[in-house]
């Protein structure tokens, strides 16, 4: 354990770009320790990380499958070797292997919706039974699991990634009950996010027309930006103390909209 053992320290899982990187920098600079997780884009991972540092934070870089129980394990006892104690897991990690029109009920097979639950959902479990020990003690410790409005709505880039985050937004229900009175849990549910893995997902066409047509209707006439997803987890995390098993809908008034 090092000299900085009294800082914060906040976990982001999925965090070497998007939410999860705006979320890391974020509280690393306001002042926690933040530990960088990642998949597959160990560059993006590092990049963050080093922003993370220049902003006055330690920055611990673990590559984990939050799909693999003995990889989040692992990942917390990194955590608990270098600092002894963890005060924020943000649940950021998610996937959608495609996209597909919710109409067609052809366009998704078992696998998909098999790798889908398999990231967005057991894994947003595994890490919090994994880190919730390292929590035990600290003042008014938080996770807080990234969702969608598309688990509320029943939209998205596919029946198999909405569902997946409505069984996230039970989960955080679940988990907000099981780790009372120690740790709070809550959800965030973006609507549409203006991050790389959209403009990925859709192409670029595609995302610039779904995006007029959210605007459109959102009462605020704008998207989402990951940064917007970054301050509400930052205010779950450590401010809202009062708050736990909250769904915590982030979507500039688009459903109110015509």
């Amino acid at each position: 354990m090092n000299d900085s053992s009294h800082k914060p320290v906040c976990i982001v899982t999925g965090s070497s770009s998007g939410i999860g990187a705006a979320t890391a920098l974020l509280f690393a600079q306001r002042g926690h320790d933040v530990v960088i997780n990642y998949a597959s884009q160990a560059d993006g991972a590092e990049r963050v990380a080093q922003q993370c540092r220049e902003a006055g934070a330690q920055a611990l870089v673990v590559r984990a499958d939050v799909g693999d129980d003995a990889q989040c394990r692992a990942l917390a006892q990194q955590v608990r070797e270098r600092w002894g104690h963890a005060d924020v897991l943000v649940n950021s990690a998610g996937i959608s292997t495609k996209f597909a029109d919710i109409k067609d009920l052809e366009a998704l097979d078992a696998e998909d919706f098999a790798q889908t639950y398999r990231v967005n959902v057991i894994g947003t479990f595994q890490m919090a039974r994994a880190v919730a020990p390292l929590m035990q003690g600290r003042p008014s410790p938080g996770i807080v699991n990234i969702s969608s409005m598309g688990g509320r709505m029943g939209t998205g880039s596919s029946i198999a990634y909405s569902a997946s985050k409505g069984a996230v937004n039970t989960l955080t229900l679940s988990l907000a009950r099981a780790l009372a009175p120690a740790v709070r849990v809550n959800a965030i549910l973006p609507g549409m996010v203006d991050s790389a893995w959209m403009r990925k997902l859709l192409g670029d066409a595609g995302f610039d027309e779904r995006r007029k047509r959210m605007e459109g209707r959102a009462l605020l006439r704008r998207i989402v930006a990951p940064e917007d997803v970054a301050r509400t987890a930052w205010w779950l995390a450590t401010e809202a103390t009062m708050q736990t098993g909250q769904l915590i809908d982030l979507e500039a008034g688009f459903v109110l909209g015509p």
